[in-house]
């Protein structure tokens, strides 16, 4: 499980380097539309999973801001492992 968690993190970072090297340097055609607007679906999406872990985790974790940022950067990846500290810590 966590090489599973380590290469989706390996991904969606090489991922956020293409989006972000697209807004830089646009790529040729459509290329250029279809990752500005994957960079749109995953600002929102990455975001609404760091509402959910603030929503679900914050009484149960002491979250801080970097907690937060690799959320939003790592999406579900970060919010597994985020999912199994909850799991393994004392009610």
């Amino acid at each position: 499980m966590n090489f599973m968690i380590f290469a989706g993190k390996a991904i969606t970072l090489l991922a956020w380097l293409m989006m972000g090297y697209n807004l830089i340097m646009p790529f040729e055609g459509d290329l250029s539309l279809v990752l500005n607007i994957l960079l749109l679906i995953t600002l929102l999406m990455h975001g609404l999973q760091t509402l959910v872990l603030h929503h679900l985790c914050k009484t149960r974790l002491s979250l801080t801001r970097s907690d937060y940022l690799n959320v939003f950067v790592f999406g579900v990846f970060s919010l597994l492992s985020y999912r199994r500290e909850v799991l393994m810590s004392p009610k």
